[in-house]
């Protein structure tokens, strides 16, 4: 048996594997979600040492490495930071299209979150522009109890 592969013809099957899974969103994420569906309100943490504020929140601060434990309540409101449309369907981005997807810096957060933009055409839409989050009626503990955010 030759342990030489050059002489070996390679083969390639392409294809698409759907594998379903769940994953724990941790303590953070979980108390995140859980305001978000009981009590339609967004949360932050806070580093103790450089007071970043991180929404969606973090359990360690992105730049100075230690734990954050204080929470911070953020208004519903902030400033779209940058965005894209999408025009084709996917199920991870629920809707007719075209939506809009941006990054919005909420009131008293140093980080952005990324989130469906509603109420405004695309042709509309400006980096800049205030914004308002929607809640959903139905909430489940799931990003997309916010429903979109839309302009103020």
């Amino acid at each position: 048996m030759t342990t030489d592969l050059k002489d070996q013809e390679l083969l390639v099957y392409e294809s698409r594997i759907k594998v379903p899974y769940t994953w724990s969103v941790g303590e953070v994420g979980s108390r995140f979600l859980t305001e978000l569906k009981d009590n339609k309100r967004i949360w932050g943490t806070k580093c103790p040492m450089c007071e970043a504020v991180f929404v969606p929140p973090k359990k360690t601060c992105t730049y100075c490495f230690v734990t954050c434990h204080e929470w911070v309540e953020l208004k519903d409101e902030g400033v779209l930071q940058t965005y894209t449309v999408v025009r084709y369907d996917s199920s991870l981005i629920p809707g007719k299209k075209p939506q809009i997807m941006g990054v919005i810096q909420l009131d008293g957060a140093d980080t952005g979150l990324v989130h469906l933009i509603g109420g405004v055409s695309p042709d509309q839409v400006k980096v800049g522009m205030r914004l308002k989050a929607v809640f959903n009626d139905k909430r489940t503990g799931h990003i997309l109890d916010i429903k979109h955010f839309k302009p103020i």
